[in-house]
């Protein structure tokens, strides 16, 4: 009588969770949906949704599709993480989101993305839209100091967590270039490249950068500048032209242009921010004809700037690379341990490496297998590293 007294206050879907969990003989098994409800009794579109409850909860976690397995020891919870991308126009936020969806789909995280264009201001709707989305910490990739703090305050008075790639924004956890020293890699280059060819005679020095990125960001112009002249020693005598790309294609093209028509430069040795600005120069000089009088570096290593360095004869010389296609797995560890409450670096810093004509196979060996994207560019802005105490992955 008392057995049966207590059934009334038993919650029959949670005795049917349970006769899901107990289909499986140990935590290795793997059933088919078919396989539990051929054990439990229920009808299959009643363990679907029982599983899938679970799955939510933790408790079971797919291997493939409609195959499940208990998910070992306590379940842990699933997280919502937000990713604020920088938008789609050129290869690099391109390369980062899809390997943060992949990384993301693997660790059973769910991904919330919005698109930031390139634009601050739609950033900071892209930031109120996240926090309305409630999820558990973000990942912002924008490019626009001006409303990093802005940007940044919103989350913090919201309680969520940020992950900042490539331009710092307080109170987050920086994620992206050394700046500096990518800097100091693709200078370098340069000034050995103008030993080798030009016996180290420079008669001008072209820093193309992004100044709406702020002052950190210039660190790694500041590093190309320093690489050139560790290597030449260029002094006062060589003039230094800093020109706004803003990271894209056609605004370098067009200050390249207008520096072109008043410089008498022959041997120029041009400093990029990025890939998109390097091409944008290029087309500058072979535009006029004038490509035998410089040297070229980009920074990111992206498809069109690989596609340039085999060229028969290019004057892209080489280009730093940030390895955008591997970001996803090392961001998402960086946000399960923060959300995890683990101890995590102030700023975890990419590895970077010179790409260059006579290596771009070796560390890019299935670009033929791509299919050919369109040029010109616009925007592509990995930048910024702090002085920070920081950690590195590697590749």
């Amino acid at each position: 009588m008392k057995r049966a007294a207590n059934k009334r206050y038993m919650v029959k879907s949670l005795v049917h969770a349970f006769q899901i969990i107990n289909a499986f003989e140990s935590n290795n098994e793997i059933l088919r949906l078919r396989d539990v409800a051929a054990r439990t009794g229920f009808n299959k579109g009643m363990c679907f949704r029982l599983l899938y409850t679970l799955h939510a909860c933790g408790f079971v976690e797919k291997v493939g599709e409609n195959r499940y397995r208990l998910t070992a020891g306590r379940p842990r919870r699933r997280y919502r993480i937000g990713y604020a991308s920088q938008g789609q126009d050129s290869s690099f936020p391109r390369e980062v989101r899809t390997s943060l969806i992949k990384a993301a789909g693997e660790a059973d995280v769910e991904l919330v993305i919005v698109d930031n264009r390139y634009d601050p201001k739609i950033a900071l709707r892209s930031a109120d839209q996240l926090i309305r989305e409630e999820v558990n910490l973000v990942i912002e990739f924008q490019s626009d100091d001006s409303v990093a703090a802005e940007i940044a305050g919103k989350y913090l008075k919201a309680g969520i967590p940020i992950i900042a790639i490539d331009i710092p924004h307080p109170g987050a956890t920086y994620f992206g270039a050394n700046n500096y020293e990518a800097g100091l890699i693709g200078g370098r280059h340069l000034g050995r490249w103008a030993l080798a060819n030009w016996h180290g005679q420079v008669d001008e020095v072209l820093l193309i950068g992004i100044p709406r990125a702020g002052s950190i960001p210039q660190t790694r112009m500041r590093g190309l500048l320093a690489g050139i002249n560790e290597v030449l020693r260029l002094g006062d005598s060589c003039p230094v032209q800093h020109l706004d790309g803003d990271g894209q294609f056609g605004k370098s093209l067009e200050c390249v242009r207008k520096q072109l028509r008043v410089s008498k430069a022959k041997h120029t040795l041009v400093a990029t921010a990025t890939d998109p600005s390097a091409l944008g120069a290029l087309r500058a000089f072979q535009e006029l004809g004038r490509a035998v009088e410089c040297a070229i570096v980009g920074q990111n290593a992206e498809p069109e700037g690989r596609t340039e360095l085999r060229a028969p004869g290019t004057r892209l010389i080489g280009s730093v690379a940030y390895f955008p296609e591997k970001y996803g797995p090392h961001l998402i560890r960086l946000a399960l341990d923060i959300l995890e409450g683990k101890p995590a670096p102030p700023a975890v810093f990419t590895h970077h490496q010179l790409i260059t004509p006579e290596n771009v196979d070796h560390y890019y060996p299935n670009d033929s297998l791509l299919s050919a994207l369109e040029t010109p560019v616009s925007t592509s802005m990995s930048a910024a590293a702090s002085t920070a105490p920081r950690a590195t992955f590697e590749n």
